[in-house]
């Protein structure tokens, strides 16, 4: 139980800093940890399958498309000009107001341990059964979803081999 909470303070740590920080890059990097973190709280509800999906997907596809994207734009040439205060301050009453709403839900749930659940089963999240749900019952959507991430990799690829004076769209 110490591990979750050490867990848990990384992974609010990080994702506070993925905010904060001025670079993008190291906000990605932060984002990076924060979904390392994430794998972590997955491995300790016994879902090794969904650590390792998070880890590939998320941690490595993802942010190396984020990187990508940030180097592209070239962010120190279009560097906007800062923020006004009543920005700031709009921004800061929605995060209070945001903040008191989690914390009023949190206090009213009732979080009770999976061993008062009679449907509990401890191979919920292995990779067998999963696997099997997912060919079996969710066969189309999945096939669904390929085929537009398979679309999505043409059209970015299409992006950036992009000429210097050509125009695609």
């Amino acid at each position: 139980m110490q591990f979750w909470y050490f867990l848990t303070a990384l992974t609010l740590i990080s994702a506070l800093m993925v905010v904060l920080s001025k670079n993008p890059i190291h906000s990605v990097l932060y984002l990076v940890f924060t979904f390392f973190c994430i794998s972590g709280h997955y491995v300790l509800l016994n879902a090794q399958f969904l650590m390792a999906v998070n880890i590939i997907v998320y941690a490595g596809a993802i942010m190396v498309l984020f990187l990508f994207v940030i180097m592209m734009l070239d962010l120190r040439r279009n560097s906007p000009d800062s923020k006004s205060n009543l920005t700031k301050l709009a921004g800061a009453i929605l995060g209070g107001t945001l903040m008191v709403i989690l914390i009023a839900a949190s206090r009213k749930m009732n979080l009770g341990t999976g061993a008062d659940n009679p449907a509990y089963s401890s191979q919920t999240g292995m990779v067998e059964n999963l696997g099997q749900i997912l060919y079996r019952n969710y066969l189309l959507p999945f096939e669904l979803v390929s085929i537009l991430f398979f679309v999505a990799m043409v059209g970015a690829v299409m992006l950036g081999k992009r000429e210097a004076g050509e125009r695609n769209f």
